[in-house]
């Protein structure tokens, strides 16, 4: 077709069709002529909107069902002149090749369709993009005369750049540019997770490249301390749901870098159990855990373990907070509650405490994707998430007496909370709830006699779990003089025959696992 040196050249191709027709219209109203491709042109004509098909443009029709429409010179040629270089001026005129100015574009969507339960292989290759992310890269690239678009929510502010100027300018293309090339960075990212995790069986669990994409959800007002700038990110392209990524915070003041941490150790920390569940987290550690027959009662239960620690705390509940547990709160200070939701009398409660940060995730536990990473100066340690450690089916009777039935489920009750607690970690625990936990000591016997000192009431008859083994008898001897009489460990020390023989000499039962639930 012919070709006009004055036309305005927009491109259009979208398969989120959010907000496109505003954006056609504001630029149709400017002067641009909307050039675009199967499903986006019919949108846009249905709006009664003009728009040019790119075949029509090119002189050439689609081919192989679409999957080579806009792989053409006169695309790509008018996305990549620059328009200070004559010799590309003289080219583009010479071939009759008219320059493009802005680019919309969003692509097919691979990552929803990876995590959508039942797809196939050939669907989910299907929405491998090509043409797409060759025009947002060419737009990007040659940004400082085209603008590339691929944000519904950028949107607005283009179409009000064009209409209050004429033109995107400088600054909001360079942001573009980024953002676009950010955008084909992580679909890249995602296509090679997927073939990667293909090949996983024959090259191990972790690929040789390992693609990290986060987008900010908000910036903090601090670090874990005020001189350290501080963002929060979610991971792109994995499932969200019940995740700290996915709550939506209810009321209360900012979440900082430190809430953060504790809401999501709380709210992990809760989710082992089936049964009603609160958690107090305080410094990223459990101070009181309890389970109960109704969410009041296991929040009382998890308070009055360590009501002094509690204070300043954060509350992650497993069930939808209601306004008796609301009311337990009474005039106790926290910093933040989880929880999947909450009921309207107890949003009447928490209201009269304003600055109390309130966050409802979902329905459903935390759902732990992809891999467990840490930075470390110069790398980044990535390790399998710690997913084991509740049911004790497998464990091993060592000692001449074996848990009687309550001890059994103490056991089993401590055993789910130890593997959150910071290394070295004790807890002892009976009747479903904590009574005393040692935190992050040096020596395992200390933590041992750390966690007896927090306790606010008699250990008689409580049980022990440790998260990793005794290296000494010492630590037995420890829990039985707090009285405790019967004790989870994962064993494998060179001197269990000690501990064990200890075990028996106070009548104590004890558990093997074969299993440690480090937590650095």
């Amino acid at each position: 077709m012919g070709t006009s040196p004055n036309r305005r050249l927009a491109l259009l191709s979208v398969h989120d069709k959010t907000g496109i027709i505003d954006l056609a219209r504001a630029l149709a109203e400017a002067g641009f002529t909307l050039l675009s491709t199967g499903g986006t042109a019919r949108a846009l004509s249905s709006a009664g909107l003009g728009v040019t098909e790119v075949s029509d443009h090119t002189g050439f029709p689609e081919l192989l069902d679409g999957r080579v429409k806009t792989l053409h010179p006169k695309i790509h040629a008018g996305l990549l002149a620059r328009r200070d270089r004559p010799d590309h001026v003289a080219a583009l005129r010479e071939a009759g090749i008219e320059p493009i100015e802005l680019v919309v574009i969003n692509l097919y969507p691979f990552e929803q369709t990876v995590l959508r339960p039942g797809a196939t292989r050939e669907e989910i290759v299907e929405m491998i993009d090509i043409g797409g992310p060759s025009l947002i890269r060419a737009a990007a690239k040659n940004h400082q005369d085209v603008a590339a678009v691929v944000d519904p929510s950028d949107y607005p502010r283009v179409a009000a750049a064009i209409k209050q100027s004429d033109r995107v300018p400088d600054d909001l293309r360079r942001e573009l540019a980024a953002k676009a090339f950010a955008r084909t960075a992580a679909y890249d990212a995602a296509i090679h997770e997927f073939l990667a995790s293909e090949a996983g069986g024959a090259a191990g669990a972790f690929p040789q490249n390992l693609d990290l994409m986060y987008e900010k959800v908000e910036e903090l007002r601090y670090g874990e301390n005020p001189h350290q700038a501080a963002a929060f990110y979610r991971e792109m392209g994995a499932v969200l749901d019940g995740t700290l990524a996915s709550a939506a915070q209810v009321q209360g003041k900012d979440l900082s870098f430190n809430n953060l941490l504790d809401l999501d150790a709380a709210w992990r920390l809760v989710s082992e159990f089936p049964a009603p569940a609160v958690a107090v987290v305080k410094h990223n550690n459990p101070c009181g855990v309890a389970i109960g027959d109704a969410p009041a009662e296991a929040f009382t239960r998890a308070r009055d373990a360590d009501p002094v620690s509690a204070f300043g705390g954060v509350v992650g509940l497993n069930r939808p907070m209601d306004g008796a547990t609301a009311g337990e709160i009474g005039d106790l200070f926290l910093e933040a509650i989880i929880a999947p939701s909450y009921e309207e009398g107890a949003l009447r409660v928490l209201r009269k405490k304003p600055n109390l940060r309130v966050l409802s995730v979902g329905a459903g536990s935390v759902r732990l994707t992809g891999l467990d990473m840490r930075r470390v100066s110069g790398g980044l340690l990535v390790q399998a998430w710690d997913r084991d450690g509740a049911a004790l089916d497998g464990a091993r009777v060592v000692t001449r007496r074996a848990p009687h039935p309550r001890e059994r489920k103490d056991l089993e009750f401590a055993w789910s909370v130890v593997k959150h607690v910071r290394s070295n970690a004790i807890v002892y625990a009976s009747g479903g709830r904590t009574l005393g936990i040692g935190a992050g000591q040096m020596s395992r016997v200390d933590a041992v006699r750390f966690g007896a000192l927090k306790a606010r009431e008699s250990l008689n008859g409580s049980v022990l779990a440790s998260d990793a083994f005794f290296p000494f008898r010492d630590g037995i001897d420890a829990a039985a003089d707090a009285g405790a009489t019967a004790i989870v460990q994962p064993g494998g020390s060179k001197r269990d025959s000690e501990t064990i023989a200890a075990a028996d000499e106070h009548g104590m039962a004890m558990l093997f696992t074969g299993e440690r639930h480090f937590r650095h």
